[in-house]
């Protein structure tokens, strides 16, 4: 509970205090408190980023598709938990310093709007807003080749075999990453998706000019690309 919200909800500072010093609330950093004793995860804390402060960071990329059970057949480090949000939004301190007993990595980003792009997850007593598959591999590749591998990206794409095309459609519309764009048709068309077939590519914006991604690697030349040699 942030206590600018609890202000909200008619609770005053100086109560707050009260409350702490009668051992009802506890405190995990400058602005924000749990019940005395009571474990919280860091999926607490996302809600109590989401609804109680109105940010959009939320769980994303290979995090996202874990949580959704789209990573079943790939080994994770569940230890490190990866957060995406607007270009312009900061992790709280209380939230950068607090021992979540995960890792985090926190990754501001524009190439996509904030929008579009997810979904309700339950979390138990409360609900938070994650990356939706599409969104989440979009942002697989958003953080490759330098912090995520193009092998396993492209092992991630070859599960998402019933993704939504409208969803693909409206997120590749409003992506503002030629890099991305690129790879995940690349990616879908390997994997040989039927959906691929119901999109409208004269719709999305390629770009023009060749991006290499990786060196010494393979071009391919339909997309303009250089990916690893094991991708060809």
């Amino acid at each position: 509970m942030l206590s600018s919200w609890l202000v909200g909800q008619g609770y005053s500072h100086d109560l707050q205090q009260r409350y702490k010093k009668g051992g009802w609330l506890e405190s995990v950093g400058s602005g924000a408190y749990i019940r005395k004793n009571e474990p919280v995860k860091y999926l607490g804390a996302m809600y109590a980023l989401q609804v109680q402060a109105g940010l959009t960071i939320h769980p994303g990329g290979r995090t996202a598709l874990s949580l959704l059970g789209k990573a079943k057949y790939i080994e994770f480090n569940e230890s490190k938990i990866l957060l995406f949000g607007g270009a312009d939004e900061k992790l709280p301190a209380w939230f950068k310093h607090y021992d979540w007993g995960v890792k985090i990595e926190y990754y501001p980003t524009s190439f996509l709007k904030q929008d579009i792009g997810f979904t309700e997850m339950d979390a138990g007593n409360f609900t938070i807003r994650i990356s939706n598959a599409p969104r989440a591999i979009m942002e697989c590749l958003y953080l490759s080749p330098d912090k995520q591998d193009l092998v396993e990206c492209y092992e991630l794409m070859e599960g998402l075999n019933n993704l939504p095309p409208s969803q693909v459609q409206s997120l590749l519309e409003n992506c503002h990453s030629i890099k991305v764009k690129r790879l995940f048709l690349y990616m879908a068309e390997k994997a040989n998706h039927s959906w691929l077939l119901h999109l409208d590519l004269t719709k999305i914006d390629l770009g023009k000019g060749k991006r290499s991604i990786v060196k010494n690697g393979a071009y391919i030349e339909k997309y303009g690309i250089t990916v690893p040699k094991e991708l060809k």
